[in-house]
C-alpha cells in the first residue's frame, strides 16, 4: 500500500475519497441537563467529560466534569434525549472510562482537586467510590491528566497533577509530582513520579508499532517556566526514551492519530497560539509543516486576532470519507490579555491530499464559549459522529451531526479475553480497496475527556471492508469481510 501524505513528504493515495458535502452540524443542547464546568482558579483547566456506554444499550453515556459544581451523570434514552442521573462529588476535573474490575461493566477514573477516585459501574448506570474497596489511594493534588495501560500484572495507570498548592513560593515553578498506580493482588502500589512538569494531558500509545508502549506526557510551560519540555518515557521504570527530541509547549490536549495510512499514529498537541501536529516515521516524532493547516494559531471567525488557546483535541472521521479529521476545543484560560477572548472551536477536514480545511463556522459548530474538554460520538447510532463540548461557566453544548451524502460507515466494539475486558493496547486495521486504517485502543489524552467502547471507521464509497484485530501481547486475528453500515462485536474467538 503506498503511504498517502502530503506534497512535503509522500505520494498521493492509488485512488481519491469521493466528494461529499461540506460537514453540517445541528444544535441540540437543549437535549441536555443544565450544566456547566465553574470555579476559582485550580479550575481554569479541566472541564471534561466521559462518553461511555454505561448500561449496555449501544447509546454513548455522559459522566460531566463540573469543577465547583457537582459533577453529572447523562443516559442517553436515544433520539438525542438525555435523562439526568444524578450528581457526584464537586472538585471532579473529567474522568475516563475504564474496567477497573473486569467484570465487563466501565467503571471511571475521576480525576479531581482533591482526593481522585475510583468509581464501579454496575452495568445498569448506577455508581459507587469504591477507591478503597480496590486498595487505591487517591491523595489530595489538583489531578489535570489521566492514562493507563493493561499490563500482564493488571492496570498501571498515571494522574498527572498540576501545580502543587501546598507550595507557598507557588504557584509558578511549583508544578506537582504524579502518581503511579501499579494493580496488585490485593490493591495497587502508588509511587510519586517526579519531576512534574505542570502537565495537562497524557497518552501511553504504542506508537512504534513494537509492542511495547510508552507514556506520552504535555505540559504546560506557563507554570513549569522552561525548566520542563514534553515528554517520551518507557512505561515500566519511567525513564526518558533515549534521542527523544526536546520540545517546549504550553501542551494541554494529545490525540493520537494515523493521517498518512502507514498504520503509525501521527500526534497533535494542543497549545496556546500553535497547535502542534508531529509526524511519526516510526522511529521519532517531528513537527509538521506549516501548510498541512492544522496550525490554528488565530480565531478563524470573528473579530479577535490574538493567539488561540486549544485544549481538547480528537481525531475523528466527521464526512465518513475514509480521511481522519480533527476537532480541537478552543477558549481562553480566564482573562489572558495575551491571547484571544473570542476564541472559536476548529474542525478541521482532511482532504484527499492530505491537508486540512477549517469548516467549524460552516459547520455551524463555530461558537465563543470558553471551551475545554469535548467527545465525538454517534449519539444517535446513525453513522456520524455526533459532538459534545464542555464550556467554562457556560452551558454544555451537543451538536448532531446532520451531514448530507456522508460515506458508508462501521462501528467495531473489540473485546477482550482475561482482565482486559475492552481491548486496551489492541490494533484495528480495516481494509477496503484504496487503503487501510489503523486505529490503536488507548485510554487517555485529549483534555481531561476520553472514551472507550465503539470504533468508529469511515469507509467513504466502499460498501465491504476487511477488519482484523492485533490483539494485546502480539497474536494476529484473521481477516473478516464485513458489510459497511452496521455495528459489530469483535473478540478473540471470532
Amino acid at each position: 500500500m503506498t503511504r498517502r501524505t502530503l506534497k512535503f513528504t509522500l505520494i498521493a493515495s492509488l485512488a481519491a475519497s469521493p466528494t461529499l458535502a461540506e460537514p453540517m452540524f445541528e444544535n441540540r443542547s437543549d437535549a441536555l441537563p443544565s450544566h456547566s464546568y465553574t470555579g476559582e482558579w485550580e479550575h481554569f483547566v479541566g472541564g471534561g467529560v466521559g462518553i461511555f456506554d454505561c448500561n449496555g444499550d449501544d447509546l454513548p453515556d455522559l459522566f460531566a466534569a463540573g469543577g465547583a459544581t457537582p459533577a453529572r451523570l447523562m443516559v442517553n434514552q436515544g433520539d438525542f434525549t438525555f435523562k439526568d442521573q444524578g450528581t457526584f462529588a464537586t472538585g471532579v476535573t473529567g474522568a475516563y472510562p475504564i474496567d477497573i474490575d473486569s467484570d465487563g461493566h466501565l467503571d471511571l477514573a475521576v480525576m479531581r482537586v482533591g482526593a481522585n477516585q475510583l468509581l464501579k459501574g454496575d452495568g445498569a448506570c448506577g455508581f459507587k467510590d469504591a477507591s478503597d474497596a480496590w486498595g487505591f489511594d487517591g491523595r489530595d493534588r489538583w489531578t489535570t491528566a489521566f492514562t493507563a495501560a493493561w499490563t500482564k500484572d493488571g492496570w498501571t495507570m498515571m494522574f498527572g497533577n498540576y501545580v502543587n498548592r501546598d507550595d507557598p513560593d507557588g504557584p509558578f515553578g511549583t508544578c506537582d509530582a504524579h502518581t503511579v498506580h501499579r494493580q496488585t493482588e490485593t490493591g495497587f502500589d502508588t509511587a510519586l513520579f517526579e519531576p512534574g512538569f505542570c502537565t495537562l494531558s497524557a497518552l501511553i500509545s504504542d506508537w512504534q508499532r513494537s509492542g511495547t508502549p510508552m507514556l506520552r506526557i504535555s505540559n504546560d510551560r506557563h507554570y513549569h517556566q522552561d525548566k520542563g519540555f514534553e515528554q517520551m518515557l518507557t512505561l515500566g521504570d519511567l525513564k526518558t526514551v533515549a534521542g527523544w527530541p526536546e520540545t517546549k509547549l504550553w501542551g494541554m490536549g494529545i490525540a493520537s492519530g494515523d493521517i498518512t495510512g502507514d498504520g503509525l499514529p501521527e500526534v497533535m498537541l494542543s497549545s496556546m497560539g500553535d497547535q502542534l501536529m508531529q509526524m511519526n516515521d516510526g522511529t521519532t516524532f517531528s513537527d509538521a509543516p506549516y501548510d498541512i493547516g492544522t496550525f490554528a494559531t488565530t480565531p478563524h471567525t470573528g473579530p479577535d486576532t490574538k493567539p488561540s488557546t486549544g485544549w481538547h483535541t480528537e481525531f475523528a472521521d466527521i464526512d465518513n470519507d475514509a480521511d481522519l479529521d480533527l476537532f480541537i476545543a478552543k477558549g481562553n484560560v480566564e482573562a489572558m490579555e495575551m491571547a484571544a477572548m473570542n476564541d472559536p472551536n476548529n474542525l478541521l477536514v482532511q482532504g484527499s491530499d492530505g491537508t486540512f480545511t477549517e469548516t467549524a463556522a460552516t459547520a455551524g459548530i463555530a461558537t465563543f464559549e470558553r471551551s475545554r474538554g469535548a467527545g465525538l460520538a454517534d449519539f444517535d447510532r446513525d453513522g456520524r459522529l455526533d459532538l459534545v463540548v464542555m464550556n467554562r461557566n457556560a452551558e454544555m453544548e451537543l451538536y448532531r451531526n446532520v451531514t448530507k451524502d456522508t460515506g458508508n460507515w462501521l462501528h467495531l466494539k473489540v473485546r477482550g479475553t482475561g482482565g482486559n475486558t475492552f481491548a486496551v493496547g489492541a490494533w484495528v486495521e480495516v481494509k477496503t480497496p484504496s487503503r487501510t486504517q489503523a486505529r490503536e485502543i488507548t485510554i487517555g489524552g485529549g483534555h481531561a475527556s476520553g472514551q472507550i467502547g465503539d470504533i468508529h471507521v469511515g469507509l467513504g464509497a466502499a460498501e465491504t471492508a476487511q477488519v482484523r484485530v492485533i490483539w494485546p501481547g502480539g497474536a494476529i486475528g484473521d481477516w473478516q469481510t464485513v458489510t459497511a453500515n452496521q455495528t459489530m462485536t469483535i473478540s478473540p474467538a471470532t
